[in-house]
């Protein structure tokens, strides 16, 4: 997926246990839908919580976040109530949004760590690959928004 490309809608289960749809998310704004390995550990806490620490300049940019994975919804309600997220974590188990976005893998870390960020629209605005730099997916979709 590249830049400009339109998003198919798709739906997953947040850690509530509610039914989600990207549709459904982007009526609130821009979305940032960034992809992590698996819940709790020390790499993908770190970026969930920059990810929260950012809300405030999200929200300046009329943008939304949500996080998804392979881990199921328990494990998600765990990841936010641990660390105050206080944004969506999508339950992937499937990997069925992992294969739409081209970030399913196999093996012990079911997907690529990338982000999305998605308009109203859904037509795909910027891309983010990097599995090592944590904190630098939340930094770098603020600078797609702030420049669109």
């Amino acid at each position: 997926m590249q830049a400009g490309d339109r998003i198919d809608d798709w739906s997953a289960t947040d850690q509530s246990g509610r039914k989600v749809t990207l549709s459904g998310l982007l009526e609130g704004g821009p979305l940032v839908l960034f992809f992590y390995p698996k819940a709790m550990t020390s790499g993908c806490t770190a970026e969930s919580c920059h990810f929260r620490d950012l809300a405030s300049e999200f929200s300046e940019v009329g943008a939304q976040r949500a996080g998804i994975s392979a881990d199921p919804v328990k494990r998600q309600k765990a990841f936010d109530e641990k660390h105050g997220l206080g944004f969506p974590l999508l339950s992937d188990p499937d990997r069925a949004v992992a294969k739409q976005f081209g970030v399913k893998r196999f093996g012990p870390l079911p997907s690529k760590r990338s982000t999305f960020v998605i308009d109203t629209d859904r037509t795909l605005l910027g891309v983010i690959h990097s599995e090592l730099d944590m904190t630098g997916h939340a930094d770098q979709a603020l600078a797609i928004l702030r420049d669109r």
